[in-house]
Protein backbone atom coordinates (compact mmCIF):
# COMPACT_ATOMS: atom_id res chain seq x y z
CA UNK A 1 0.00 0.00 0.00
CA UNK A 2 1.68 3.20 -0.75
CA UNK A 3 2.30 5.62 1.54
CA UNK A 4 0.94 8.53 -0.01
CA UNK A 5 -2.62 9.21 -0.84
CA UNK A 6 -2.43 9.58 -4.03
CA UNK A 7 0.25 8.72 -7.06
CA UNK A 8 -0.79 11.94 -9.08
CA UNK A 9 -1.96 15.00 -7.90
CA UNK A 10 -2.72 17.57 -10.57
CA UNK A 11 -3.21 21.29 -9.12
CA UNK A 12 -5.87 23.03 -11.87
CA UNK A 13 -8.86 21.47 -13.56
CA UNK A 14 -8.77 22.86 -16.98
CA UNK A 15 -7.35 21.84 -20.24
CA UNK A 16 -3.81 21.03 -18.58
CA UNK A 17 -5.14 19.80 -15.76
CA UNK A 18 -7.55 17.64 -17.41
CA UNK A 19 -4.54 16.25 -19.92
CA UNK A 20 -2.23 15.41 -17.08
CA UNK A 21 -5.14 13.70 -15.07
CA UNK A 22 -6.43 11.69 -17.68
CA UNK A 23 -2.99 10.74 -18.86
CA UNK A 24 -1.73 9.51 -15.64
CA UNK A 25 -5.31 7.78 -14.80
CA UNK A 26 -4.68 5.50 -18.50
CA UNK A 27 -0.96 4.71 -16.98
CA UNK A 28 -3.19 3.61 -14.33
CA UNK A 29 -2.06 5.64 -11.22
CA UNK A 30 -4.38 6.79 -8.53
CA UNK A 31 -5.12 10.33 -9.52
CA UNK A 32 -7.19 13.51 -7.88
CA UNK A 33 -7.69 17.01 -9.69
CA UNK A 34 -8.09 20.01 -7.04
CA UNK A 35 -9.85 22.85 -8.33
CA UNK A 36 -10.67 26.24 -6.75
CA UNK A 37 -13.50 27.13 -8.79
CA UNK A 38 -15.00 25.20 -11.82
CA UNK A 39 -14.10 21.99 -14.08
CA UNK A 40 -12.88 23.34 -17.10
CA UNK A 41 -10.39 26.48 -16.82
CA UNK A 42 -10.36 29.22 -18.74
CA UNK A 43 -11.08 27.40 -21.91
CA UNK A 44 -14.74 26.14 -21.13
CA UNK A 45 -15.89 28.94 -19.30
CA UNK A 46 -13.74 32.30 -20.64
CA UNK A 47 -11.81 31.60 -23.85
CA UNK A 48 -12.28 29.11 -26.78
CA UNK A 49 -15.39 27.65 -25.86
CA UNK A 50 -17.85 30.92 -25.81
CA UNK A 51 -15.39 33.42 -28.07
CA UNK A 52 -15.97 31.00 -31.08
CA UNK A 53 -19.12 30.76 -30.10
CA UNK A 54 -19.61 34.73 -30.52
CA UNK A 55 -17.59 34.32 -33.42
CA UNK A 56 -20.29 32.02 -35.09
CA UNK A 57 -22.80 34.44 -34.32
CA UNK A 58 -20.96 37.20 -35.84
CA UNK A 59 -20.14 35.16 -39.36
CA UNK A 60 -23.83 33.97 -39.19
CA UNK A 61 -25.22 37.60 -39.21
CA UNK A 62 -22.67 38.76 -42.30
CA UNK A 63 -23.48 35.99 -44.08
CA UNK A 64 -27.33 36.47 -43.86
CA UNK A 65 -26.75 40.23 -44.74
CA UNK A 66 -24.56 38.94 -48.05
CA UNK A 67 -27.12 36.58 -49.45
CA UNK A 68 -27.35 39.08 -52.93
CA UNK A 69 -23.80 38.04 -53.90
CA UNK A 70 -25.06 34.58 -54.13
CA UNK A 71 -28.20 36.09 -56.62
CA UNK A 72 -30.94 35.89 -53.96
CA UNK A 73 -32.99 38.42 -52.89
CA UNK A 74 -35.17 39.51 -49.36
CA UNK A 75 -38.45 41.07 -49.54
CA UNK A 76 -37.35 43.43 -46.69
CA UNK A 77 -34.31 44.43 -45.38
CA UNK A 78 -32.78 41.97 -42.95
CA UNK A 79 -32.46 43.29 -39.73
CA UNK A 80 -31.05 41.79 -36.46
CA UNK A 81 -32.36 41.67 -32.89
CA UNK A 82 -29.02 40.01 -30.75
CA UNK A 83 -30.50 40.01 -27.36
CA UNK A 84 -30.65 36.66 -27.15
CA UNK A 85 -26.61 36.35 -28.49
CA UNK A 86 -25.07 36.06 -25.27
CA UNK A 87 -27.80 33.93 -23.83
CA UNK A 88 -26.82 31.20 -26.61
CA UNK A 89 -23.11 32.30 -25.51
CA UNK A 90 -24.01 30.56 -22.21
CA UNK A 91 -25.74 27.67 -23.28
CA UNK A 92 -23.35 26.59 -25.52
CA UNK A 93 -20.43 26.98 -22.74
CA UNK A 94 -23.10 24.86 -20.49
CA UNK A 95 -23.48 22.26 -23.32
CA UNK A 96 -19.72 21.72 -23.46
CA UNK A 97 -19.56 21.62 -19.20
CA UNK A 98 -21.96 19.10 -19.07
CA UNK A 99 -18.58 16.78 -20.15
CA UNK A 100 -15.85 18.02 -17.85
CA UNK A 101 -18.43 17.51 -14.30
CA UNK A 102 -17.02 15.57 -11.38
CA UNK A 103 -18.82 12.37 -11.95
CA UNK A 104 -17.80 11.92 -15.48
CA UNK A 105 -13.86 11.96 -14.20
CA UNK A 106 -14.86 9.59 -11.26
CA UNK A 107 -16.57 6.93 -14.31
CA UNK A 108 -12.72 6.41 -14.87
CA UNK A 109 -11.59 6.29 -11.48
CA UNK A 110 -10.27 10.35 -11.14
CA UNK A 111 -11.18 11.84 -7.98
CA UNK A 112 -12.07 15.79 -8.05
CA UNK A 113 -11.39 17.60 -5.18
CA UNK A 114 -13.10 21.35 -4.73
CA UNK A 115 -10.89 23.91 -2.98
CA UNK A 116 -7.19 26.09 -2.93
CA UNK A 117 -4.43 24.20 -3.08
CA UNK A 118 -1.64 25.58 -0.96
CA UNK A 119 1.97 23.48 -0.53
CA UNK A 120 2.77 22.06 2.89
CA UNK A 121 6.34 20.85 1.25
CA UNK A 122 7.35 18.92 -1.93
CA UNK A 123 5.10 16.06 -1.19
CA UNK A 124 1.71 17.66 0.46
CA UNK A 125 -0.88 20.18 -0.25
CA UNK A 126 -3.28 21.70 1.84
CA UNK A 127 -7.11 21.85 0.65
CA UNK A 128 -8.73 23.95 3.43
CA UNK A 129 -8.76 21.82 6.62
CA UNK A 130 -7.42 19.06 4.67
CA UNK A 131 -3.68 17.84 4.04
CA UNK A 132 -3.16 15.80 1.04
CA UNK A 133 0.05 13.61 0.24
CA UNK A 134 1.16 12.95 -3.52
CA UNK A 135 4.03 11.17 -5.29
CA UNK A 136 4.21 13.23 -7.66
CA UNK A 137 2.37 16.85 -8.22
CA UNK A 138 1.33 18.29 -11.79
CA UNK A 139 0.46 22.06 -11.45
CA UNK A 140 -1.67 23.19 -14.23
CA UNK A 141 -3.00 26.46 -12.65
CA UNK A 142 -3.80 29.02 -15.58
CA UNK A 143 -4.08 32.36 -15.63
CA UNK A 144 -6.64 35.39 -15.66
CA UNK A 145 -7.23 38.72 -17.27
CA UNK A 146 -4.03 41.15 -16.98
CA UNK A 147 -5.59 44.61 -16.40
CA UNK A 148 -3.22 47.41 -16.43
CA UNK A 149 -2.93 50.18 -14.52
CA UNK A 150 -4.14 52.80 -16.40
CA UNK A 151 -5.42 56.13 -14.85
CA UNK A 152 -9.27 56.22 -14.20
CA UNK A 153 -9.57 52.37 -14.78
CA UNK A 154 -10.75 51.70 -11.08
CA UNK A 155 -13.67 54.34 -11.97
CA UNK A 156 -15.54 52.62 -15.03
CA UNK A 157 -17.26 49.14 -15.29
CA UNK A 158 -14.69 47.66 -17.52
CA UNK A 159 -15.28 44.23 -19.31
CA UNK A 160 -12.76 41.32 -19.59
CA UNK A 161 -12.93 38.03 -21.41
CA UNK A 162 -14.31 36.79 -17.67
CA UNK A 163 -17.35 39.08 -17.83
CA UNK A 164 -18.45 40.06 -21.26
CA UNK A 165 -19.92 37.07 -21.69
CA UNK A 166 -22.22 37.77 -18.81
CA UNK A 167 -23.86 40.56 -20.83
CA UNK A 168 -27.59 40.32 -21.40
CA UNK A 169 -27.60 42.51 -24.60
CA UNK A 170 -24.74 43.70 -26.79
CA UNK A 171 -23.67 47.33 -26.38
CA UNK A 172 -24.15 49.68 -29.34
CA UNK A 173 -20.09 50.72 -29.38
CA UNK A 174 -16.89 49.18 -27.72
CA UNK A 175 -13.34 50.35 -27.10
CA UNK A 176 -11.22 46.82 -26.95
CA UNK A 177 -7.81 47.86 -25.31
CA UNK A 178 -4.95 45.37 -26.66
CA UNK A 179 -4.87 44.40 -30.67
CA UNK A 180 -3.32 41.00 -29.52
CA UNK A 181 -5.15 37.28 -30.72
CA UNK A 182 -8.29 37.88 -28.21
CA UNK A 183 -8.86 41.17 -29.09
CA UNK A 184 -8.97 40.97 -32.58
CA UNK A 185 -11.20 38.05 -32.33
CA UNK A 186 -13.92 40.04 -30.10
CA UNK A 187 -13.42 42.65 -33.03
CA UNK A 188 -14.01 40.53 -35.48
CA UNK A 189 -16.99 38.62 -33.49
CA UNK A 190 -18.78 42.29 -32.60
CA UNK A 191 -18.00 44.13 -35.73
CA UNK A 192 -20.26 41.93 -37.45
CA UNK A 193 -23.17 41.81 -34.91
CA UNK A 194 -23.41 45.49 -35.59
CA UNK A 195 -21.29 46.85 -32.55
CA UNK A 196 -19.28 49.97 -33.75
CA UNK A 197 -15.46 49.28 -32.54
CA UNK A 198 -12.60 51.17 -31.79
CA UNK A 199 -9.52 48.96 -31.19
CA UNK A 200 -6.88 50.97 -29.29
CA UNK A 201 -3.51 48.74 -29.53
CA UNK A 202 0.03 50.81 -28.19
CA UNK A 203 2.70 48.56 -30.65
CA UNK A 204 3.00 49.57 -34.27
CA UNK A 205 0.67 46.53 -35.41
CA UNK A 206 -2.02 44.44 -33.92
CA UNK A 207 -0.90 40.35 -33.96
CA UNK A 208 2.67 41.40 -33.70
CA UNK A 209 3.27 37.48 -33.81
CA UNK A 210 1.97 36.91 -37.06
CA UNK A 211 3.04 37.08 -40.49
CA UNK A 212 3.21 40.74 -41.45
CA UNK A 213 2.15 40.64 -44.87
CA UNK A 214 -1.25 38.43 -43.99
CA UNK A 215 -1.72 41.09 -40.83
CA UNK A 216 -2.01 43.73 -42.89
CA UNK A 217 -4.65 41.94 -45.16
CA UNK A 218 -6.75 40.89 -41.99
CA UNK A 219 -6.30 44.92 -40.70
CA UNK A 220 -8.19 46.03 -43.97
CA UNK A 221 -10.66 43.15 -43.95
CA UNK A 222 -11.58 44.51 -40.68
CA UNK A 223 -11.18 48.11 -41.30
CA UNK A 224 -13.61 47.15 -45.07
CA UNK A 225 -16.37 45.67 -42.35
CA UNK A 226 -16.29 49.43 -40.22
CA UNK A 227 -13.67 48.05 -37.29
CA UNK A 228 -11.61 51.52 -35.94
CA UNK A 229 -7.87 50.32 -35.62
CA UNK A 230 -6.03 52.67 -33.34
CA UNK A 231 -2.30 51.16 -33.63
CA UNK A 232 0.59 52.91 -32.22
CA UNK A 233 -1.71 54.66 -29.48
CA UNK A 234 -1.27 54.35 -25.57
CA UNK A 235 -4.28 54.52 -23.33
CA UNK A 236 -3.61 57.49 -20.74
CA UNK A 237 -6.62 58.57 -19.11
CA UNK A 238 -10.27 56.59 -18.49
CA UNK A 239 -13.21 58.77 -17.14
CA UNK A 240 -17.25 57.79 -17.47
CA UNK A 241 -20.24 59.04 -17.16
CA UNK A 242 -23.87 57.64 -17.49
CA UNK A 243 -23.84 55.15 -20.45
CA UNK A 244 -20.65 56.91 -21.43
CA UNK A 245 -16.89 56.06 -21.32
CA UNK A 246 -14.10 57.83 -22.53
CA UNK A 247 -10.66 56.83 -23.19
CA UNK A 248 -8.04 59.21 -23.87
CA UNK A 249 -4.59 58.28 -25.93
CA UNK A 250 -1.75 59.38 -26.99
CA UNK A 251 0.04 58.40 -30.62
CA UNK A 252 3.18 58.19 -31.51
CA UNK A 253 4.15 61.85 -32.35
CA UNK A 254 2.68 62.44 -28.67
CA UNK A 255 -1.00 63.82 -30.38
CA UNK A 256 -3.82 63.41 -28.24
CA UNK A 257 -7.41 62.10 -28.90
CA UNK A 258 -10.52 61.40 -26.95
CA UNK A 259 -12.18 58.38 -27.79
CA UNK A 260 -15.83 57.61 -26.38
CA UNK A 261 -18.34 54.19 -26.33
CA UNK A 262 -20.65 52.54 -24.09
CA UNK A 263 -18.45 50.10 -22.95
CA UNK A 264 -14.61 49.07 -22.28
CA UNK A 265 -13.39 45.33 -23.10
CA UNK A 266 -9.81 45.19 -21.27
CA UNK A 267 -7.63 42.40 -23.88
CA UNK A 268 -3.97 43.34 -22.76
CA UNK A 269 -2.60 39.64 -22.04
CA UNK A 270 -2.77 37.30 -19.14
CA UNK A 271 -1.59 37.55 -15.04
CA UNK A 272 -0.53 33.97 -14.14
CA UNK A 273 -2.35 32.09 -11.43
CA UNK A 274 0.50 31.21 -8.86
CA UNK A 275 -0.02 33.61 -5.58
CA UNK A 276 -1.27 31.73 -2.29
CA UNK A 277 -0.05 28.09 -3.31
CA UNK A 278 2.91 28.15 -1.03
CA UNK A 279 5.38 27.89 -4.14
CA UNK A 280 8.45 28.33 -1.96
CA UNK A 281 7.46 25.72 0.84
CA UNK A 282 7.52 23.36 -1.65
CA UNK A 283 11.14 24.59 -3.21
CA UNK A 284 9.83 25.87 -6.57
CA UNK A 285 11.50 28.25 -8.23
CA UNK A 286 9.38 30.85 -10.18
CA UNK A 287 9.58 33.86 -12.24
CA UNK A 288 7.23 36.86 -13.48
CA UNK A 289 6.82 34.60 -16.66
CA UNK A 290 5.92 31.47 -15.07
CA UNK A 291 7.29 28.70 -13.01
CA UNK A 292 10.97 27.29 -13.97
CA UNK A 293 10.85 24.29 -15.36
CA UNK A 294 13.52 22.23 -17.60
CA UNK A 295 12.82 20.84 -20.78
CA UNK A 296 10.58 17.76 -19.17
CA UNK A 297 8.51 20.53 -17.65
CA UNK A 298 9.88 19.14 -14.23
CA UNK A 299 10.29 22.02 -11.63
CA UNK A 300 13.41 22.86 -8.80
CA UNK A 301 11.40 20.90 -6.80
CA UNK A 302 11.72 17.09 -8.62
CA UNK A 303 8.25 15.41 -8.46
CA UNK A 304 6.36 18.62 -9.19
CA UNK A 305 5.68 19.13 -12.94
CA UNK A 306 3.90 22.50 -14.69
CA UNK A 307 2.11 22.85 -17.68
CA UNK A 308 0.22 25.39 -19.57
CA UNK A 309 -0.02 28.93 -18.82
CA UNK A 310 1.81 28.38 -15.63
CA UNK A 311 4.64 27.81 -17.41
CA UNK A 312 4.54 29.24 -20.84
CA UNK A 313 6.08 29.99 -23.49
CA UNK A 314 2.81 30.18 -25.23
CA UNK A 315 -0.80 30.74 -23.90
CA UNK A 316 -2.89 28.67 -26.19
CA UNK A 317 -5.17 25.31 -24.68
CA UNK A 318 -3.37 23.32 -27.48
CA UNK A 319 0.00 24.01 -25.64
CA UNK A 320 -1.19 23.30 -22.14
CA UNK A 321 -3.10 19.80 -23.20
CA UNK A 322 0.66 18.79 -24.89
CA UNK A 323 2.80 20.20 -22.15
CA UNK A 324 -0.17 17.84 -19.36
CA UNK A 325 0.26 15.04 -21.39
CA UNK A 326 4.15 15.07 -21.61
CA UNK A 327 4.24 16.62 -17.63
CA UNK A 328 2.43 13.42 -16.71
CA UNK A 329 3.94 10.61 -18.47
CA UNK A 330 7.85 12.20 -16.83
CA UNK A 331 6.12 12.64 -13.53
CA UNK A 332 5.14 8.54 -13.58
CA UNK A 333 7.64 6.69 -16.57
CA UNK A 334 11.48 6.49 -16.43
CA UNK A 335 12.41 7.73 -19.44
CA UNK A 336 11.58 10.87 -19.97
CA UNK A 337 10.17 13.29 -22.55
CA UNK A 338 11.36 16.87 -23.82
CA UNK A 339 9.04 19.77 -24.94
CA UNK A 340 9.57 21.22 -28.59
CA UNK A 341 8.15 24.46 -29.48
CA UNK A 342 9.99 24.56 -32.74
CA UNK A 343 7.20 24.31 -34.63
CA UNK A 344 3.88 25.73 -32.84
CA UNK A 345 0.22 25.62 -34.66
CA UNK A 346 -2.67 28.22 -33.84
CA UNK A 347 -5.20 29.96 -35.25
CA UNK A 348 -7.00 33.43 -34.96
CA UNK A 349 -10.76 32.69 -35.47
CA UNK A 350 -11.49 35.82 -37.19
CA UNK A 351 -13.21 35.88 -40.08
CA UNK A 352 -11.06 35.19 -42.66
CA UNK A 353 -9.31 32.95 -40.16
CA UNK A 354 -5.47 32.83 -39.77
CA UNK A 355 -3.67 29.97 -39.12
CA UNK A 356 -0.12 29.89 -38.10
CA UNK A 357 2.47 26.89 -38.21
CA UNK A 358 6.43 27.55 -37.71
CA UNK A 359 8.20 30.69 -39.17
CA UNK A 360 6.68 33.79 -40.28
CA UNK A 361 8.69 35.62 -43.30
CA UNK A 362 10.23 38.02 -41.55
CA UNK A 363 11.51 35.11 -38.71
CA UNK A 364 12.41 33.06 -41.60
CA UNK A 365 14.85 36.39 -43.19
CA UNK A 366 16.26 36.80 -39.83
CA UNK A 367 17.59 33.10 -39.16
CA UNK A 368 18.82 32.24 -43.09
CA UNK A 369 18.90 35.22 -44.62
CA UNK A 370 17.74 36.55 -48.17
CA UNK A 371 18.02 33.02 -49.81
CA UNK A 372 14.35 31.83 -48.41
CA UNK A 373 11.40 31.10 -50.95
CA UNK A 374 8.11 31.85 -50.51
CA UNK A 375 5.25 30.72 -52.40
CA UNK A 376 2.01 32.69 -52.12
CA UNK A 377 -1.13 31.20 -53.75
CA UNK A 378 -3.83 34.39 -53.38
CA UNK A 379 -7.82 32.71 -52.66
CA UNK A 380 -8.79 34.83 -55.45
CA UNK A 381 -7.30 31.78 -57.64
CA UNK A 382 -9.41 29.08 -55.56
CA UNK A 383 -11.89 27.56 -57.12
CA UNK A 384 -13.82 26.46 -53.91
CA UNK A 385 -13.43 30.06 -52.91
CA UNK A 386 -15.09 31.65 -55.92
CA UNK A 387 -17.93 29.01 -55.50
CA UNK A 388 -17.91 30.12 -51.66
CA UNK A 389 -17.71 33.78 -52.48
CA UNK A 390 -15.00 33.97 -50.08
CA UNK A 391 -12.09 35.22 -52.52
CA UNK A 392 -10.40 37.09 -49.90
CA UNK A 393 -7.16 35.62 -48.33
CA UNK A 394 -3.58 34.28 -49.11
CA UNK A 395 -1.74 31.24 -48.21
CA UNK A 396 2.25 31.57 -47.66
CA UNK A 397 4.80 28.56 -47.69
CA UNK A 398 8.25 29.71 -46.58
CA UNK A 399 11.54 27.61 -46.92
CA UNK A 400 14.79 27.98 -45.52
CA UNK A 401 18.06 28.25 -48.00
CA UNK A 402 18.15 24.47 -48.68
CA UNK A 403 13.87 24.03 -49.46
CA UNK A 404 12.97 22.99 -46.20
CA UNK A 405 9.21 23.68 -45.30
CA UNK A 406 10.12 25.55 -41.75
CA UNK A 407 6.39 28.00 -42.20
CA UNK A 408 3.17 28.45 -43.22
CA UNK A 409 0.26 30.90 -42.94
CA UNK A 410 -2.86 31.21 -44.02
CA UNK A 411 -5.68 33.64 -44.04
CA UNK A 412 -8.44 32.64 -45.37
CA UNK A 413 -12.24 30.45 -45.13
CA UNK A 414 -11.30 26.88 -43.56
CA UNK A 415 -7.89 27.87 -42.65
CA UNK A 416 -8.34 26.99 -39.09
CA UNK A 417 -8.57 23.20 -40.84
CA UNK A 418 -6.32 23.73 -43.69
CA UNK A 419 -3.15 24.45 -41.06
CA UNK A 420 -3.06 21.44 -40.08
CA UNK A 421 -2.11 19.35 -43.16
CA UNK A 422 0.55 22.39 -43.01
CA UNK A 423 1.85 21.85 -40.16
CA UNK A 424 2.07 18.07 -40.07
CA UNK A 425 4.68 18.86 -42.96
CA UNK A 426 6.84 21.34 -40.54
CA UNK A 427 6.11 19.42 -38.18
CA UNK A 428 7.29 15.90 -39.42
CA UNK A 429 10.14 17.75 -41.77
CA UNK A 430 8.34 16.49 -44.82
CA UNK A 431 9.14 18.09 -48.25
CA UNK A 432 5.69 19.58 -49.54
CA UNK A 433 6.13 18.32 -52.51
CA UNK A 434 5.36 14.40 -51.10
CA UNK A 435 2.20 16.53 -50.81
CA UNK A 436 1.59 15.86 -54.74
CA UNK A 437 1.30 12.62 -54.55
CA UNK A 438 -1.86 12.49 -52.12
CA UNK A 439 -4.50 12.90 -54.52
CA UNK A 440 -7.10 15.44 -52.68
CA UNK A 441 -10.74 15.67 -53.87
CA UNK A 442 -11.92 18.57 -56.31
CA UNK A 443 -13.29 21.49 -55.54
CA UNK A 444 -11.71 21.96 -51.99
CA UNK A 445 -9.62 24.46 -50.22
CA UNK A 446 -7.37 21.39 -49.26
CA UNK A 447 -7.08 20.43 -53.45
CA UNK A 448 -6.59 24.72 -54.26
CA UNK A 449 -4.21 25.69 -51.07
CA UNK A 450 -1.91 22.63 -50.20
CA UNK A 451 -1.71 20.37 -53.02
CA UNK A 452 -1.37 23.01 -55.81
CA UNK A 453 1.40 24.65 -53.64
CA UNK A 454 2.76 20.47 -53.78
CA UNK A 455 2.30 20.28 -57.37
CA UNK A 456 4.51 23.52 -57.62
CA UNK A 457 6.87 21.88 -55.71
CA UNK A 458 7.41 19.11 -57.14
CA UNK A 459 7.77 20.47 -60.38
CA UNK A 460 10.36 22.73 -59.20
CA UNK A 461 12.26 20.31 -57.54
CA UNK A 462 12.12 18.00 -60.80
CA UNK A 463 13.93 20.79 -62.37
CA UNK A 464 16.36 21.21 -60.33
CA UNK A 465 17.11 17.75 -60.54
CA UNK A 466 20.48 17.89 -63.03
CA UNK A 467 19.76 14.87 -64.19
CA UNK A 468 16.16 15.53 -64.96
CA UNK A 469 17.21 19.47 -66.09
CA UNK A 470 20.21 17.87 -68.78
CA UNK A 471 17.36 15.33 -69.97
CA UNK A 472 14.92 18.44 -70.81
CA UNK A 473 17.75 20.16 -72.52
CA UNK A 474 18.50 17.65 -74.78
CA UNK A 475 14.68 17.37 -75.62
CA UNK A 476 13.36 19.89 -78.36
CA UNK A 477 10.95 23.05 -77.04
CA UNK A 478 12.36 23.21 -73.65
CA UNK A 479 11.66 26.27 -71.51
CA UNK A 480 12.44 27.87 -68.71
CA UNK A 481 9.27 28.97 -67.46
CA UNK A 482 8.54 28.33 -64.36
CA UNK A 483 7.56 31.25 -63.22
CA UNK A 484 4.76 31.50 -65.58
CA UNK A 485 3.65 27.90 -64.12
CA UNK A 486 3.48 29.06 -60.82
CA UNK A 487 1.24 32.20 -61.92
CA UNK A 488 -1.04 29.40 -63.00
CA UNK A 489 -0.94 27.99 -60.01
Amino acid sequence: MSKYDYDVLVIGGGIGGFASALTANALGKKVAIVEKAKLGGNCTWYTCIPSKTLVKAGNICHQLQSVKDFGLETKTPIEFNTDSVMAHVRSVVDKVHNFDRPETFARVGIEVINGRAEFVDRRRVRVGENIISARNTIIATGSRPFVPQIEGIEGIPYLTNETVFNLNTLPKSMIILGGGLSGVEFCSAFVRLGVEITVVEASDRMLAREDRELVVMLRKRLESLGARILTGHKALKFSGTKGKISLTVEDSEGKTKRLEAESVLITTGRQLNLEKLGLEKAGIKYKLRGIVTNKRLQTTATNIYACGDAVGPYQFATMAEYQGIIAAQNAILPFKKSVNYRNVVWVIFTDPELGHSGMTEDEARRKFGSKIKVYRHRYSRVRRAMVDGAEEGLSKFIFDNHGKLVGVHILGQHAEELIHEAQLLVSFDHRLSKVHNAIHAYPTYSEAVIKRMADLNYIETMRANPFIRAALKILPGFRDNLGSISDKL
